[in-house]
């Protein structure tokens, strides 16, 4: 089990809100990750588990006591990418800083704090025995019996740039920073105003994510080929961490979303992993 060194902080606009929130992750003994709010009295604390998700709408939000905190998954995924499994993380507002649609900030950031091993150990929730799946359509996230932790993603737009891509990750064999931490969000051109019409992506711009139209990427060049399935390969890690400790198993994951990630997480909770 690891902690921070030191303090990390991080300041930005969050993607949906559009307000510019500051971050700081300390150093903590307990054997968890939880936020706390500290634009409010009595700085509460909610808790980074699967238990709390309370919204699933184009980005994980985390709910307890009536108090929220939202965008959680690049940060979280982050933290599990290092191997951080106790954090205090503080925060002065609603949603964490997109920063440059990716989780490469927070890598950096988490790596000049430092990372140092803490007493105690955190409870393996075992090996995945046999499959289990979450399924909407032709889309779905899966947990498959496997002899090591593995995550694979596929996605299918019908715009050129993007199309049908893969990307497969194994942690004992890759460096998170290097292969999956870059990787930022994208959108779709003319899907853009109609969200911002429901109140969502009122921070979202070309600096910080991809943006491509039925022809071509409007802000290039991609930092990987399929950067689109690395990304949601990343939210998927972030979302799945939401159980403590990840199983040992197989993730797969087709055109899924946070909501299939977070039902195959509850799942797998309620099965005792």
């Amino acid at each position: 089990m690891s902690t921070v060194s030191s303090i990390c902080e991080v300041r930005g606009v969050g993607l949906h809100s559009g307000i510019t929130t500051t971050v700081r992750i300390l150093p903590t003994p307990s054997a968890e990750r939880f936020f706390v709010r500290v634009d409010l009295p009595g700085r509460p604390q909610i808790q980074a588990h699967i238990a709390n998700v309370s919204q699933t709408t184009l980005s994980t939000e985390l709910t307890e006591n009536s108090v929220s905190v939202r965008t959680v998954e690049h940060l979280l995924s982050a933290l599990a990418g290092l191997g951080i499994d106790a954090a205090r993380i503080e925060i002065d507002g609603a949603e964490l800083p997109l920063l440059d649609g990716s989780a490469r900030v927070w890598t950096e950031k988490l790596r000049q704090a430092g990372i140092e091993p803490i007493a105690g150990d955190l409870a393996t929730s075992g090996a995945i025995v046999e499959p289990v799946w979450i399924r909407q359509g032709d889309a779905f996230v899966a947990a498959l019996p496997s002899s090591g932790l593995r995550f694979t993603y596929g996605i299918d737009f019908d715009v050129l740039p993007i199309g049908n891509q893969w990307h497969s990750w194994q942690p004992s064999q890759e460096d998170f920073s290097t292969e999956i931490a870059p990787a930022r969000t994208f959108a779709i051109a003319h899907q853009i105003e109609q969200l911002r019409s429901a109140g969502l992506i009122k921070g979202g711009s070309l600096e910080n994510a991809l943006v491509c139209d039925d022809r071509q990427w409007l802000n290039p060049p991609l930092r990987f080929p399929n950067e689109p399935s690395r990304h949601k390969l990343l939210d998927l890690i972030g979302d799945l961490s939401l159980l403590g400790k990840f199983p040992q198993a197989h993730f797969l994951a087709y055109k899924a979303s946070h909501n299939l990630h977070i039902q195959l997480a509850r799942r797998l909770h309620d099965m005792g992993y």
